[in-house]
């Protein structure tokens, strides 16, 4: 059984650490980190409250830290459990700062503990039928893709932490996301461009942004904002054969938000008209074909993790990974703020 200890109980820790770890076999959530209240323990009896970070490290059965507090404090506290001898699992991002990913990387490598990057969103099911597609190879050549994730929020965050424009702003928020998705599908591109802005009125942090990733045979535009209150597609592909077309976005976080664990047979599944459609060229003809979405899984996170600590399998994803995602989006922000592109540079890359 491997011992958890969970750093944070805001949205992260409650509605996506919390459920998944007790939904998967395997793994015992001891402890959690709350300053002033304690949820936790109401949602799940049996587990204990601590006030500080300093506190949960005191208990030497830990096995695991997952970290789920805000960004800033990403790379001390992965820092400090690396060092007290647990594994530690990270929200998005990592770091703030590419350099204290690698940190991170080497600390973990020196230790021989494992210090992974929680990208759930690997297992969206908007994302794997993606994949499905393009692995498929019925759009012929891909020429073209577009990711999007836009919400409608004009008011004030309820996260203040989040309007601050050290955090990173939307960009290092679902940008971490939206850059390692098209990274895991495609690789590393050779220049990035990018505007990132801030569209609400009042100062903070960055709120929209548009990234562009040049490859030698095609472009991938990957975008985000808080003023779409219009919905618009997740996901536009475009190829030498055809297009596919994705609205809706993965049913997972809202549906996670309404329980403690997951239950239900039919986790992850898409309601049909939030399915894809391609448009493929046959014969002169465009033939149209809905594509039934893949169900989505974040367990599937979990599951490998628990693999990788107990078997010395492969973790479900790696700090060279989020090293990578992180010099995207620096290379986004220098791009904005100087108006040009920027080549990709990826020297430095941690083991």
């Amino acid at each position: 059984m491997i011992r958890v200890g969970l750093v944070g109980f805001g949205l992260a820790g409650r509605v996506f650490h919390a459920p998944l770890l007790a939904s998967v076999d395997g793994y015992e959530l001891v402890s959690v980190v709350e300053r002033t209240t304690n949820e936790a323990e109401t949602r799940y009896p049996g587990i204990q409250t601590v006030r500080s970070f300093d506190d949960l490290l005191g208990d030497s059965s830990l096995d695991l830290v997952v970290i789920a507090t805000p960004g800033g404090t990403h790379f001390d506290f992965a820092r400090r459990a690396l060092e007290s001898g647990k594994h530690v699992v990270v929200d998005k991002p990592m770091a703030l700062h590419s350099a204290d990913i690698a940190r991170i990387a080497t600390f973990a490598t020196s230790r021989k503990l494992l210090a992974v990057p929680f990208q759930s969103r690997r297992w969206d099911s908007d994302f794997l039928t993606l994949s499905q597609v393009i692995h498929e190879g019925s759009l012929g050549r891909i020429v073209s893709l577009e990711s999007r994730m836009d919400r409608w929020s004009p008011g004030a965050t309820r996260k203040p932490w989040k309007n601050i424009p050290e955090e990173g702003g939307i960009l290092l928020d679902l940008g971490t996301h939206l850059v390692d998705q098209a990274l895991v599908l495609l690789g590393k591109p050779l220049g990035v461009s990018a505007e990132v802005d801030r569209e609400r009125s009042g100062e903070g942090s960055n709120d929209a942004f548009t990234i562009r990733l040049r490859y030698a045979t095609y472009r991938v535009t990957l975008g985000s904002n808080v003023l779409s209150s219009i919905p618009g597609f997740r996901y536009s592909l475009r190829g030498t054969k055809g297009s596919f077309r994705k609205h809706g976005i993965d049913p997972q976080e809202a549906a996670l938000g309404k329980v403690t664990r997951i239950a239900s047979a039919t986790w992850g599944h898409e309601p049909m008209h939030d399915w894809g459609v391609k448009h493929i060229d046959l014969d002169g003809g465009i033939d149209t074909e809905t594509v039934e979405s893949i169900p989505g899984d974040y367990r599937q996170f979990y599951i490998r993790l628990r693999e990788a600590i107990a078997n010395g399998a492969p973790p479900p994803a790696i700090p060279t990974e989020a090293w990578r995602t992180a010099r995207v989006l620096e290379w986004a922000a220098q791009s904005s703020a100087e108006r040009r592109e920027v080549e990709c540079d990826w020297d430095g890359e941690p083991a």
